[in-house]
């Protein structure tokens, strides 16, 4: 039988593969802000965005069918609130979305430039600040509430 791994471990480094991501994001969009358009961040962008699309939709659909309804038989304040943010994340990456194809198109202008800087600033402080919620408020709960067992349930459910 093939040995599961510590969910939260898994979650956490997901976490710090998004900050990597943000990080990105946000020296690309800055430089773009500052001198323009340029192929190379326009790239990072770009690859930033899909990480977006394809990883943390996966992770957050891992928190919701999987650890949250576990944690849930405990507590629910923190896991509605995470909820809520995810929603607004979802809400913000189409809005970066349109962000970053209206700049594709319009690559001179200062407008879109200045949209996107705007909307990708927002995007990176709500998402920076949902990952300290997770890691340091809701994390510790699972870990002081839930046992092994219910714990080795969510990464079955995370596989």
């Amino acid at each position: 039988m093939r040995k599961t791994t510590d969910p939260i471990a898994q979650l956490m480094q997901e976490h710090n593969n998004a900050l990597v991501q943000l990080k990105l994001l946000n020296r690309a969009v800055y430089s773009f802000s500052q001198d323009g358009y340029s192929s190379k961040y326009f790239k990072q962008i770009k690859a930033a965005l899909k990480f977006i699309e394809e990883e943390v939709s996966v992770h957050n659909h891992k928190e919701e069918a999987a650890l949250f309804p576990v944690l849930e038989r405990y507590i629910e304040g923190p896991t509605r609130l995470m909820r809520s943010d995810h929603k607004k994340l979802r809400k913000g990456f189409t809005r970066l979305s349109t962000a970053i194809n209206t700049v594709q198109s319009n690559r001179d202008s200062f407008s879109a430039i200045k949209r996107l800087r705007i909307v990708a600033k927002d995007v990176v402080q709500l998402f920076v600040n949902h990952i300290h919620k997770e890691n340091y408020i809701l994390f510790p709960l699972v870990q002081k509430f839930l046992s092994k067992e219910e714990l080795r349930e969510i990464a079955k459910k995370m596989l």
